[in-house]
């Protein structure tokens, strides 16, 4: 290990399986850079809902990966395993993880790395790789959404749901999102929805047949699951494509298959973490190209709910399973060239 290097870092693990108080810090040693990976002396680090799954026991690290707590994180490279060329120590970036990213260093997969989006700070780019890489995947390339087409979100003012509103209406699809408040509801048409359904108040299937003209809805993103997932059967449009990442309200569901064959609805869905490094080095070029330009042209910004220091992990647990956060949770690492974006409410 080079002579910058310290041997040992602050880090959070998860002590057993439980609540918030489980995530502790600890100190440990500083991983290596293995043949395609870099070591990112860490700035920022997403909270997802993932991470609350895997502290609760339901979600655990894919073979050979860290079992730390952390799916994305922006800093600076440290090192660099054997046969990276495109990037050198120094270059900052943010990276989709395979765990690890609650801590000072963290492993990246060379091919998942990407260069810190224009006009984004580092705390704003280490928001990015969870939600972009799962929307873009699962919207675009799974779902097929193209211009013109209505596409509907659940919990839109989540992480995911704020990329994927933003994501949809620069491409030029219309949007419905569902959220639990009218201020969530407030927040989705700010970032460009078309309709926001309050599921509290409102059945979201009449809305969207309402807001299409009867047609239904071409393509919807569904982390809910449950009675959701016959629901958004009966909004979709004639070959509508449904696409499932989670499955809050759990994964056992009954539909009607008679409805899907009529009308030709694709079901289908996917988890991030496990796929291998081609898919997601896949991913991230699409990224680059396609969407980090939108960036640069203010078309896209990062939604920041609240940045938590390191050690606090647990308080940024709590916060995201409180459910009134609107856009990312991120924790920060102290180091001297860290700027704090303006705006972000820090705890």
């Amino acid at each position: 290990m080079p002579a910058n290097h310290p041997a040992t870092m602050t880090a959070i693990e998860i002590r057993g399986k439980g609540g918030p108080e489980v995530l502790v810090p600890v100190e440990m040693p500083v991983p290596v850079a293995g043949p395609g990976q870099l070591l990112i002396k860490v700035a920022a680090a997403g909270v997802n809902r993932p991470d609350v799954l895997q502290r609760q026991g339901s979600y655990p690290a894919p073979p050979g990966h860290s079992p730390l707590p952390g799916l994305e994180a922006a800093g600076e490279i440290a090192a660099i395993g054997e046969g990276v060329t495109r990037w050198k120590p120094g270059d900052r970036v943010t990276a989709l993880l395979n765990g690890g990213g609650y801590a000072q260093y963290a492993i990246a997969e060379a091919s998942a790395a990407l260069p810190i989006p224009a006009n984004l700070s580092l705390i704003e780019s280490a928001a990015v790789p969870e939600t972009f890489f799962t929307v873009w995947h699962n919207v675009f390339e799974r779902g097929g959404l193209k211009a013109g087409d209505w596409f509907m979100v659940h919990g839109g003012t989540s992480g995911i749901g704020t990329t994927a509103i933003q994501l949809a209406v620069a491409f030029g699809a219309k949007v419905i999102a569902t959220a639990g408040s009218a201020d969530k509801c407030q927040a989705c048409l700010d970032l460009g929805a078309t309709r926001a359904v309050n599921y509290r108040t409102e059945d979201f299937v009449a809305a969207a047949k309402e807001a299409t003209g009867g047609k239904g809805v071409n393509v919807t993103l569904d982390m809910v699951g449950g009675p959701y997932t016959e629901k958004n059967l009966v909004a979709a449009a004639e070959d509508g494509r449904i696409v499932q990442i989670a499955t809050l309200q759990g994964a056992d569901v009954s539909i009607n298959i008679a409805r899907l064959m009529v009308k030709r609805v694709t079901l289908t869905g996917s988890t991030l973490r496990p796929r291998p490094r081609d898919v997601k080095a896949g991913i991230a070029g699409a990224l680059e190209a396609k969407v980090w330009p939108l960036f640069a042209t203010g078309k896209l910004k990062v939604v920041m709910d609240q940045t938590f220091p390191l050690a606090r992990a647990a308080d940024a647990h709590r916060r995201i399973e409180e459910g009134t956060h609107i856009g990312k949770i991120v924790l920060t690492v102290d180091r001297p060239w860290l700027q704090h974006a303006p705006g972000i409410p820090a705890a």
